[in-house]
């Protein structure tokens, strides 16, 4: 008969496997012992968030945290679970370039090369043509590219203004590329963008973009309270939970902010 521990244990090697697509390791330290029977066979296993929306967590916390393998073991696993699909992968590195850096981005955008090259030569098979490129969705005339960047920073962010243009860090990133572009390429959806927003502003120790990007995701009800709640422990599990206590003090304060917001709505009569 297996005590507890052993059917934990084993409870997270398969875990494991399932969610990374390779088996376990067979190291027994107690580093890996508790990554096995926490967080696998627990954190990932847990109802709120599913295991793709998962993934858009994880793997912006792994490409922060300059850690090769774990960052090319949870690409591997995600495009070869076909949970996240290349276009989303690389539309995924987009997006963590602007909100967790161009250089961590650039090491993330290798990694995925090489895994789905990987993925390809484990199956026997020509890495396809890349999807391409153009034409661009969002407008190339500059005055209507901006236009659009303004009106999506109020849409995305749920605020009634926008910033400045006549200031290039607001005007020709914020507004032209940031919101006029990249918020809305049709290759992620905006769940999907909001997850990976949230880890990277909980790393980033800046305290007005943690504020306004919880806020926004709760308040466009893009993201659950309950999922918001799921992502800060699945954040705590793959970056660090000192870090992920300040990301779930923030998450109790804009909860609160935005009940009193809806509490405050009139009300539309039946």
């Amino acid at each position: 008969m297996t005590t507890p521990d052993t059917e934990r244990l084993e409870r997270g090697k398969r875990a494991f496997a399932d969610v990374m697509t390779f088996p376990a390791p067979d190291d027994f330290s107690p580093a890996m012992t508790h990554l096995l029977d926490f967080v696998f066979a627990e954190v990932w296993q847990r109802p709120a968030l599913t295991r793709r929306q998962r993934r858009f967590v994880t793997l912006p916390c792994v490409a922060a945290a300059d850690a090769e393998g774990p960052l090319r073991d949870h690409v591997y696993a995600a495009l070869n679970s076909g949970d996240i699909s290349i276009v989303e992968m690389r539309e995924t590195v987009l997006h963590f370039a602007v909100y967790g850096g161009w250089p961590k981005a650039s090491r993330f955008n290798s990694a995925v090369d090489e895994q789905w090259a990987r993925i390809h030569d484990e199956r026997g098979l020509a890495v396809p043509a890349p999807e391409p490129l153009l034409p661009l969705t969002t407008p190339s005339d500059p005055e209507e590219r901006l236009a659009v960047g303004e009106q999506s920073f109020k849409d995305i962010n749920c605020l009634p203004y926008a910033p400045m243009r006549d200031n290039p860090f607001q005007g020709a990133g914020i507004l032209n590329f940031v919101f006029g572009e990249m918020w809305l390429r049709p290759g992620l959806g905006m769940k999907e963008r909001r997850l990976i927003t949230v880890a990277c502003v909980a790393f980033q120790d800046a305290p007005y973009p943690i504020l306004s990007h919880v806020y926004a995701a709760l308040k466009s009800r893009d993201v659950s309270f309950a999922e918001m709640d799921e992502l800060a422990l699945h954040f705590a599990a793959h970056y660090g939970w000192p870090k992920a206590s300040h990301l779930n003090q923030v998450i109790d304060d804009q909860k609160r902010r935005v009940s009193d917001e809806w509490a405050a709505e009139p009300q539309v009569a039946s």
